[in-house]
């Protein structure tokens, strides 16, 4: 059960890496980092664009599934 939830953890984390990292180089990415640094230029905030947070977000899911699919069935007792 154990390396099913670490597949599917890969799979959903491959999805949004692979979706940010597309979304970087669309027109819409590119606009909002450009608005995002537009918007923290003048109020001094620290946002940060959609792309990016996929892009973590991504990797994170994909780092958790290899280490849930590597740990097998073994049980935690």
């Amino acid at each position: 059960m154990n390396k099913l939830i670490g597949i599917v953890l890969i799979i959903a984390g491959g999805f949004l890496l692979y979706s940010g990292l597309n979304r970087q180089d669309s027109l819409a990415g590119k606009a909002d980092s450009a608005g995002t640094s537009i918007a923290n230029s003048v109020d001094g905030g620290s946002r940060t664009p959609t792309h990016t947070v996929y892009i973590v977000s991504g990797a994170a899911l994909a780092v958790v599934g290899l280490v849930v699919a590597a740990r097998g069935g073994r049980s935690i007792a």
